[in-house]
């Protein structure tokens, strides 16, 4: 990411972190279940708490982008624990696509094509390192 995306990805954080966790996580999980039904074997009935974990992870990630040494022991952690719930490197492309599509909904008019290309970046990058250390697990 560059700086000038990491400044986008900050901007366009401030005016959606607002929205509610609940509002935030129905629109994502509900993406990410439409085009991916087998998914949600993978989640608890009650998806309260995964609205507020979601939430959670990208408070904690836009708050360091600056800072990726940082992040990269929570997304070790948070990797490992995925892969304990079933996840498959093929779910990191899915969940991409439904958090972008999230975020163009609850930005509207402010998303763009710089604002996507961030994101797009920012995601990149997390799922990377995610799926690097999902695959440690496995060796």
């Amino acid at each position: 990411m560059t700086q000038e995306q990491i400044i986008l990805i900050k901007k366009t954080w401030r005016l959606f972190r607002f929205v509610p966790p609940a509002a935030v996580g129905s629109a994502f999980y509900g993406k990410l279940f439409a085009d991916s039904p087998g998914l949600r074997k993978l989640f608890p009935s009650d998806m309260e708490g995964q609205y507020r974990k979601l939430n959670v992870s990208l408070n904690v990630l836009v708050a360091r982008l600056e800072k990726t040494e940082e992040i990269t022991g929570y997304l070790a952690a948070l990797a490992k624990r995925h892969t304990g719930y079933g996840v498959k490197e093929a779910h990191y492309v899915l969940v991409g696509n439904a958090l972008l599509w999230t975020l163009q909904q609850g930005l509207g008019k402010d998303w763009n094509a710089d604002v996507a290309a961030a994101w797009a970046a920012c995601y990149q990058e997390v799922a990377d390192i995610m799926i690097r250390n999902s695959r440690v697990d496995r060796l």
